[in-house]
């Protein structure tokens, strides 16, 4: 009986010793200067043994408080340049968007979808070539979070002795985050057009990786023919990424960082230690400012 009172209060005592030596997640952080430039080496200096650190600069793209972040108020901007050429030429040529377009790419689909014309916002060439179109944020047509937008060209021209040829040589769209972090959704050569022709089927948008281009032709009749880009998921948000510092095999006391912008970051550590009795987590931050 008293070996077993004995053994049972040993393993007490152990068991409150790891408990008092348990890792703990708290880290201590200094910054030694005030203010540093862009480009400067700026040392972190860790006081502290939690088994995982990962660092979050503050910097666009890199915010710990957007980590879970999912939906944002993003801007789509786009921009094309244009070239019309034969005939007289008219507004023949429209940009429409749609949010609840369904993807299937034919005519009773395309009919059923709400197109909103949004021509005025864009310049189209008058007989010059490469006339570039203007950037124009196109977020305002998109009504959920979860909406797609579709981008399209429609051109509609009327019987005539000699309808318009049209080029559309480059187009860009950028998503940008309300932080201005700017991400490439396509090109002319990834944005995946599908055409739809409504009427005279002898005439259609020919598309390529390095130009679209449609030419009514002479003495033709009426034509409509639509040209419909991928979808663009405009408020869908990629979440702030930090970088792993440290795990639990590994010994960290200090960290270095070069920011390349200026302004007053707010520098993250997110820190935590597993144990066989449970786990802890922490957060610890400094201000970081950059000068030009």
């Amino acid at each position: 009986m008293k070996h077993l009172i004995y053994c049972c209060s040993l393993l007490m005592i152990i068991f409150l010793s790891c408990e008092e030596n348990m890792p703990g997640a708290k880290l201590g952080i200094t910054v030694p200067e005030k203010e540093y430039h862009v480009g400067d080496t700026v040392t972190f200096y860790l006081n502290g043994a939690p088994d995982n650190i990962v660092f979050y600069s503050g910097e666009i793209g890199h915010n710990y408080e957007l980590r879970d972040r999912l939906y944002a108020d993003n801007d789509l901007f786009v921009d094309f340049t244009s070239y019309v050429r034969y005939g007289t030429p008219f507004d023949n040529m429209k940009c429409m968007v749609s949010s609840n377009f369904n993807g299937v790419y034919d005519v009773e689909n395309v009919e059923k979808a709400e197109w909103t014309d949004v021509s005025s916002k864009f310049t189209f060439s008058d007989g010059a070539d490469r006339v570039p179109s203007g950037r124009v944020n196109l977020k305002e047509y998109v009504k959920n979070e979860e909406d797609t937008l579709y981008f399209a060209f429609l051109y509609d021209d009327k019987k005539s002795n000699r309808q318009n040829n049209w080029i559309v040589r480059t187009i860009n769209v950028e998503k940008v985050s309300p932080e201005g972090s700017v991400t490439q959704e396509a090109t002319m050569s990834n944005i995946a057009w599908k055409a739809v022709d409504f009427k005279n089927l002898d005439k259609y948008w020919t598309i390529t990786t390095t130009q679209v281009l449609i030419d009514g032709g002479a003495n033709q009749p009426e034509n409509e023919d639509w040209l419909i880009s991928m979808g663009f998921h405009v408020r869908k948000s990629v979440p702030d990424t930090g970088i792993t510092l440290k795990n639990i095999s590994t010994t960290m006391t200090e960290y270095q960082d070069v920011y390349t912008q200026s302004g007053t970051f707010n520098a993250t550590f997110a820190t935590s230690s597993e144990w066989y009795s449970g786990r802890s987590s922490a957060v610890t931050s400094v201000p970081v400012v950059i000068k030009p």
